[in-house]
């Protein structure tokens, strides 16, 4: 049995080393130049047209408005991996890999934007009136390849399973930790939880994230940034170490153990890519249920999930950790996880340890949440509304039992079967680059709609 799960480690560690990196990275490089690198040349426009329209009414079909949308996505990127992922990089890249996490960040949003835009162009609606997409429906409306789609259907739904357990035992173990609560009272209490909310669909899942996700950013971003304010003097010396080790070795320092360029850029473009999972093919099932009027418009929305996840959230942990110091602490390889809340702490005391215990706590339930529903619409896409309320509840079931500590051998698991999923959905997004690009131009260049007619209606009300 030892032997097996040896194999499936490395399998798993070789595939989200250099082969899904690559694919990921290159893939968003290609995406961002077919595209014509909107993505910085309409920077003031998307800002405006996605944060400057918050409240307002969107035109065009949809479940969800788009802020539920984005923010359903979030729920489930903004995790436990923005509060102890980034110490990791920054442990075993050094500050550097902090900018080339950057870097991939605004490459992939070209990705982002791709899926996103494809998954509504190619979205329909199922047998309660909700309007679904995803990867799975772009595979066999957009390429003709239903067969893709199955597969990367079935990935993802088993995915799910094992992703929600070890996320149920992620929240259980801090419950413990900072309240003292057993993991079955904190499994019952989550499950619970979740039952109530996916139970309910899209709808009260848009209405949950829409809530949630903004107090949760707001509570560890605010942290960060009363740091910010409070060692404001170090912000030279922290973007000095950032962009000094970006390309130049690492010396060792303390606790930690110095990095050669390209272990540098490896952690930088790891932790861009499994933050805001762009090309991962999982974001699109929640904007494929937004209102809109095309496409290329909620394909913005989903950039901008980028800049919150990545830019904004993991920047204010590095920053924390690189300000603190905590990363040059004697045994500090050794307890990556725990530099944040170390971080927090050494600037707030207790308070700023409670900090990320509570935000990590709400941020592991929304993942919760959003990541059961992406599974449910596998099941429905593979079997129909009956297959799908099964699912549903074998997810509510899984997060109790990794509550309680039944997650022992399925880390490999978990990243083989996400791989499987990646892997078609950057086949699809790469393939169907031609008909995101068509949409785009579709979007910008069209008189009197869209992009032209924001541009007047901006003009209008100044």
């Amino acid at each position: 049995m030892e032997s097996i799960l040896n194999a499936i480690y490395a399998v798993s560690g070789w595939l989200w080393g250099p082969p899904l990196i690559i694919l990921l990275s290159f893939g968003g490089i290609f995406l961002t130049i077919r595209l014509g690198f909107f993505q910085f040349r309409y920077v003031g426009y998307i800002l405006k047209s996605t944060f400057g329209s918050i409240g307002k009414k969107s035109e065009g079909e949809g479940t969800v408005t788009p802020f539920q949308s984005l923010t359903s996505a979030l729920a489930c990127t903004v995790g436990a991996g923005n509060i102890v992922g980034v110490p990791a990089a920054i442990m075993f890249g050094g500050p550097g890999a902090v900018f080339w996490m950057w870097v991939i960040a605004l490459l992939g949003m070209a990705s982002k934007f791709t899926e996103s835009a494809l998954a509504v162009h190619y979205r329909e609606t199922n047998e309660e009136g909700e309007y679904v997409g995803g990867p799975m429906y772009y595979m066999t409306k957009g390429l003709n390849m239903k067969w893709l789609g199955v597969w990367f259907s079935i990935a993802l739904m088993l995915e799910v399973i094992p992703s929600v357990m070890i996320q149920g035992n992620a929240v259980a173990e801090s419950a413990k930790v900072s309240f003292g609560l057993p993991p079955w009272v904190t499994g019952l209490i989550v499950m619970i939880i979740v039952a109530l909310v996916i139970i309910g669909g899209i709808k009260r899942i848009g209405k949950f994230a829409e809530k949630v996700v903004p107090v949760m950013a707001v509570l560890y971003v605010g942290g960060a940034l009363l740091i910010l304010i409070l060692s404001i003097s170090q912000l030279p010396s922290v973007l000095s170490l950032i962009f000094k080790y970006a390309f130049t070795p690492a010396a060792p320092i303390g606790g930690f153990g110095g990095a050669a360029i390209a272990t540098v850029v490896r952690w930088g473009f790891a932790r861009g890519v499994y933050s805001n999972e762009a090309g991962v093919g999982t974001a699109p099932i929640a904007h494929a249920a937004a209102t809109t009027d095309h496409p290329v418009r909620q394909g913005i929305w989903a950039m901008v999930g980028i800049l919150i996840d990545t830019i904004i959230v993991c920047t204010a942990t590095a920053y924390v950790v690189l300000a603190s110091g905590v990363w040059t602490d004697k045994g500090a390889a050794e307890n990556a996880s725990g530099l944040s809340a170390a971080g927090f702490e050494e600037f707030l005391g207790p308070a700023g340890g409670m900090i990320v215990t509570i935000s990590l706590i709400f941020f592991v339930i929304s993942t919760i949440i959003v990541l059961s529903w992406y599974g449910e619409k596998q099941a429905e896409f593979l079997f129909g509304l009956k297959g799908a309320k099964v699912m549903k509840y074998i997810y509510v079931i899984a997060v109790f039992f990794g509550a309680v500590g039944a997650i022992k051998a399925i880390w490999g698991l978990v990243d083989i079967t996400l791989a499987l999923a990646v892997i078609p959905n950057m086949i699809a997004i790469l393939l169907l680059s031609g008909k995101v690009k068509q949409l785009k131009d579709e979007f910008f260049n069209t008189p009197g709609k869209y992009y032209l007619k924001d541009k007047e209606d901006m003009k209008a009300s100044q």
